[in-house]
């Protein structure tokens, strides 16, 4: 598995190298219809599984790692324009699809205003375009309260329209009372 997982990876390596400046890119990923800006996807050929596209889809994503570099965005905040973008592509309405973002951990410093996240972390916050376009889509991003306080995060510091829970647990559970399906990372 190593052996295959380690030539597909220098397989891609080469061919992208391969590639000169200026040719047509080799990745068939598309941003949008959504979020143009976020959440490449990918064209998926007649799927076995079919996606339903007569449900609303309910979804929470708990979201509690973020990568080191502060300067680089969280690819599991961007899964949810991902997600929004492939279920549009799939012919679903933009009413069908409701996403919440429930974050602890590490990835609370993603939830930063971009103020407060250069003044802690010496950068721009790469995620608060991110976060904003999310919630232009009516995305709900709640923020774990213990992790805030264990953190020294106060609401003035949170991102615009971040919402503080008692606990991301707390947060999990009331949402998928209301009918969300967990997506955890």
């Amino acid at each position: 598995m190593k052996s295959t997982v380690h030539a597909l990876c220098w397989g891609t390596l080469l061919a992208l190298s391969a590639n000169p400046v200026g040719a047509a890119d080799p990745d068939p990923a598309h941003k949008g219809p959504v979020i143009d800006q976020f959440g490449p996807v990918y064209d998926v050929d007649s799927p076995d599984f079919v996606t339903p596209t007569n449900m609303t889809y309910r979804a929470v994503f708990d979201v509690a790692q973020s990568p080191e570099a502060a300067d680089q965005l969280n690819p599991r905040v961007e899964s949810l324009a991902r997600f929004l973008n492939m279920q549009a592509r799939a012919g679903l309405k933009p009413g069908q699809v409701k996403l919440a973002l429930v974050v602890h951990g590490a990835a609370s410093k993603d939830m930063l205003s971009n103020a407060a996240y250069k003044s802690r972390l010496g950068v721009d916050n790469p995620n608060a375009p991110l976060l904003a376009a999310l919630q232009s889509k009516g995305v709900r991003v709640i923020l774990c309260g213990q992790t805030a306080a264990y953190r020294g995060y106060s609401r003035q510091e949170l991102a615009p329209g971040v919402e503080i829970a008692l606990s991301a647990m707390t947060a999990l559970v009331v949402l998928q009372s209301e009918g969300y399906e967990l997506i955890a990372f």
